[in-house]
């Protein structure tokens, strides 16, 4: 539950400015977290921070729990001793878009380059905190680093496709690979290392400065990850170890065949066999690395639509109810009663899914761009919002706010204008403004509405699997002029400016 009115920025790290090909946890970091500093900021939320597949979606990793080694910032390592300066490819060309396909072609050899330099003449020191932290996360560690080996030594072929022996993880295939794949392994720890070492550092920069880290935990996994390779027996596959029963969502007003988004269904009966360990070690972990954690597809939590995996679209499906309230109160029971967890609960919910959030006092997320197309129970109108809940003009699955304006015809702009009795002459710093002047306690704003930038510059275009996630902003942009700004808007609806951490009250 929320208890003061703060504000912060919405930004995915990959659209950083900086010098590699996609943003990374350098410099531009910094200078990101210093920038919310200056305009009375006090949240950064982003974007799942795994390892991605293909079309480069963040929600869709090779691992629930490892880091996504292209955000490793190079000249850090040069700071760390593991590379030189020459060692280093030339600045990439200043451009508005995150190359993820020029990320890793450019800095998978340096990185490769800088665990062979580690290794031959690393300190003692730090080859001791590697060592360290290989066994205080040996449980996801070990496998992951042996299923990224195995993918990269059988081309990428989804884990099912590997020989049956490795594949069902017998022992002998298990001892047989690690061995032969030993300095990959290695190779794959090290990153690893080095990204939750850039990680931790950052945000303990970041929390030093009154700047929380907001986060974001996908409530599904991706069939080809090493979490379902590991836990077979936790999800519903077949005999060939795909999966028989998928996730998604019905057929709604949105679409009349649904979303069929095809990740394998957990069964949560067996989950249930030993206390849902895999969720709260999965928990345990997102919320060392985070201060506030979204939920993604709450409502996963109580009941999931499961599509037969044969079916073509979502239409064929059926719930399935699922004992989240069993997994919280576990949780309650480690981190306290007041869990630091936002709810995605946009769409349309059923009583039970209401009753869940509320039970637990999780904020809801409100999307002031869904509230001016009915009538006035619309749960998103500024007037609904209660007081526990996080208001956004958009998310990174909305248009910019600047490019829902520009969408909207005559009669659906004038019904905004009603609404909120205003001309909205200065979109998208209308609907900022209604964000910030609302009950709600949290108001996270897009980077993208701050610029005040066009459609062009939206992040992510749901059901679309190319083409998603490229968007990056020039560091000229985000102007002193506009920092301000944000800063005095914030400051007249009383959200709190960051305090650093050494100037809080106690709790």
């Amino acid at each position: 539950m929320l208890t003061q009115r703060q504000s912060g920025v919405l930004l995915h790290p990959t659209s950083l400015p900086g010098e590699q090909a996609i943003g990374s946890l350098g410099p531009e970091a910094y200078r990101f977290v210093d920038s919310l500093v200056a305009a009375g900021q006090s949240t950064w939320q982003l974007l799942p921070l795994g390892p991605i597949g293909y079309g480069n979606c963040p929600y869709s990793s090779f691992s629930a729990f490892a880091g996504n080694p292209l955000l490793i910032n190079l000249n850090l390592l040069t700071e760390a001793g593991d590379l030189r300066k020459s060692d280093l490819p030339p600045p990439f060309p200043s451009v508005d878009i995150a190359d993820f396909s020029a990320a890793s072609r450019l800095q998978r050899p340096v990185l490769q380059l800088a665990h062979k330099n580690f290794t031959l003449r690393g300190s003692l020191s730090r080859k001791t905190s590697f060592e360290l932290f290989c066994t205080n996360q040996r449980d996801w560690l070990d496998d992951y680093a042996l299923f990224e080996s195995l993918r990269e030594h059988f081309q990428d072929q989804n884990w099912q496709q590997w020989p049956q022996s490795i594949r069902q993880r017998q022992p002998d295939a298990m001892h047989e690979w690690a061995d032969k794949l030993q300095e990959n392994i290695s190779r794959q720890k090290y990153f690893q290392f080095v990204f939750f070492e850039q990680w931790l550092t950052l945000k303990q920069y970041a929390n030093a400065k009154g700047i929380k880290i907001f986060g974001d935990l996908p409530i599904f996994v991706a069939e080809d990850s090493v979490d379902v390779w590991r836990n077979r027996e936790l999800f519903y596959l077949d005999d060939e170890d795909r999966a028989s029963l998928v996730a998604g969502v019905p057929p709604d007003y949105f679409s009349s065949t649904g979303q069929r988004w095809g990740n394998p269904l957990y069964r949560w009966e067996k989950m249930s066999e030993d206390n849902f360990s895999w969720w709260l070690k999965r928990f345990r972990w997102n919320l060392e690395l985070f201060d506030l954690l979204r939920i993604d597809h709450f409502r996963g939590f109580s009941s999931c639509w499961a599509i037969p995996a044969a079916e073509t679209t979502a239409e064929n499906g059926s719930w399935i109810d699922i004992p989240g309230k069993q997994l919280f109160k576990l949780l309650q029971q480690e981190f306290g009663s007041t869990l630091p967890l936002i709810a995605e609960d946009l769409g349309i919910l059923t009583p039970d899914v209401i009753k869940l959030r509320d039970q637990f006092g999780f904020p809801g997320m409100k999307i002031l761009q869904f509230a001016f197309d009915s009538d006035m129970d619309n749960p998103y109108l500024p007037a609904n919002i209660d007081a526990n809940a996080v208001i956004y003009p958009g998310t990174h699955d909305n248009n910019t706010t600047l490019g829902w304006w520009q969408g909207l015809d005559e009669a659906a702009q004038q019904r905004v204008r009603d609404f909120l009795q205003n001309p909205c002459d200065k979109m998208p710093w209308t609907l900022i403004e209604t964000a910030l002047s609302s009950t709600a306690l949290l108001a996270i704003i897009p980077l993208q509405d701050i610029l005040s930038l066009p459609e062009s510059s939206r992040m992510n275009i749901p059901g679309t699997a190319t083409g998603n996630w490229q968007w990056r902003y020039n560091s000229e942009a985000l102007s002193a002029d506009i920092i301000k700004r944000l800063k005095d808007m914030s400051h007249l609806y009383g959200r709190n400016l960051c305090i650093p951490a050494e100037m809080q009250p106690e709790q």
